[in-house]
């Protein structure tokens, strides 16, 4: 697989100018095709991301973080590109990590490589890790297989296997989405270890609204009836080292 002509990493932002000039330059060093997705930014996100060399589409106003990530995915699809690497824009996934998503992808069947934190989870703040662990665990039970780490945005996502699947969510839900998804649709999900960063930039999760409109999703989940089969996690989820 030639990496550097079949994927593009796609980046939503909201408010990024800090972090996301020097995260766009570090990504380039992997994949020279960078799209950025300013979702309403009233900050110098675009102008940033724009100078460091990447593409930016623009929403006029914040449509959600879900939503940005269709919008690059879309763009990339129309760009012939085959693949997304998928990064938040606020520093906390390195980019030095993009190899082992391309090895695990490159030598598998795996159609979504996810990034797991949970390997170095006392790293992560309190509340974000046993939050993430009880949707996981969640998530985990209904697709029938060990999810361990549900809501990590650090991915690699095969496009024309997300093209061919419904994906409705606009917000965070929509690493939740994605993942079941992929599993009832009986494509390969691979989990690969990254690096844990949190500095001391503000997440822009909420947690009481983001956590109420993930239980909202959770709620028309189940009330689907989706029940996944079992999907093709290998056991040793592609524990590649750095």
């Amino acid at each position: 697989m030639n990496w550097k002509a079949n994927c593009a990493a796609v980046i939503p932002c909201l408010n990024e100018e800090g972090t996301i000039g020097p995260l766009v330059s570090e990504v380039r060093r992997h994949l020279p095709r960078v799209i950025v997705v300013d979702d309403g930014s009233s900050d110098a996100t675009a102008f940033a991301a724009r100078d460091a060399g990447a593409e930016v589409i623009f929403h006029a106003v914040a449509r959600g973080k879900g939503a940005a990530l269709q919008t690059g995915w879309r763009q990339a699809r129309r760009s012939g590109f085959q693949w997304a690497l998928n990064l938040d824009g606020d520093g906390q996934h390195a980019p030095g990590d993009i190899p082992s998503f391309l090895r695990c992808a490159g030598r598998g069947t795996a159609k979504l490589v996810v990034g797991n934190r949970m390997g170095q989870a006392g790293e992560m703040p309190w509340l974000r890790r046993h939050v993430n662990r009880w949707m996981s665990r969640r998530i985990s039970r209904l697709a029938g297989q060990a999810l361990p780490d549900s809501q990590c945005g650090f991915r690699l996502m095969n496009l024309t296997a997300w093209a061919s699947i419904p994906v409705d969510a606009a917000h965070f839900e929509i690493e939740s989405e994605v993942l079941l998804r992929f599993v009832a649709a009986s494509f390969a999900v691979e989990f690969v270890p990254i690096e844990v960063i949190y500095r001391s930039e503000r997440s822009k999760i909420k947690p009481w609204r983001d956590t109420l409109r993930w239980l909202h999703w959770w709620r028309q989940v189940q009330a689907r009836k989706t029940s996944p089969p079992t999907g093709h996690l290998s056991p040793a989820a592609c524990a590649l080292t750095r």
